[in-house]
């Protein structure tokens, strides 16, 4: 499981992965100094470690670096949750909380969820004793 990304690091990743495509610490570093105060070496030394930590790969360009996102933020996140989930002693209780905790679009976002991860349901129900499609041929 991964760690949670520190807030510098979050703050890199978040544009990374907003933007979609190979970056290098100039882009990054001109947007988020839209935000604060922030040194080139800074950003650089974030991306080298986010490379290092296996968060983004790298090709080289020139002298430069171009910057990319291995996965993407809704991996992340789900990694986050599925690590904070079994730790859990009572899995049960822990997801009634969380579930708790939803507003009602997260709500309707984990049905929609739910429903693409159990695929097409048949809509005409299969009498137990009926030959499939399948059988007769």
């Amino acid at each position: 499981m991964p760690r949670p990304l520190g807030e510098l690091e979050d703050a890199v990743m978040t544009r990374v992965w907003k933007w979609n495509r190979p970056v290098t610490v100039r882009e990054v570093l001109e947007d988020l100094q839209r935000e604060r105060s922030i040194a080139y070496t800074t950003v650089m030394t974030v991306l080298d470690n986010l490379h290092q930590k296996g968060w983004v790969r790298r090709e080289a360009e020139g002298r430069a670096y171009r910057y990319e996102a291995v996965s993407t933020r809704a991996a992340y996140a789900a990694a986050l949750m599925n690590d904070a989930w079994s730790q859990s002693d009572n899995p049960t209780a822990a997801l009634i909380a969380f579930f708790g905790m939803m507003s009602e679009e997260q709500r309707q976002a984990l049905g929609d969820a739910i429903r693409i991860v159990r695929g097409p349901e048949t809509t005409e129900p299969q009498n137990p004793g009926s030959a499939s499609p399948a059988d007769e041929r």
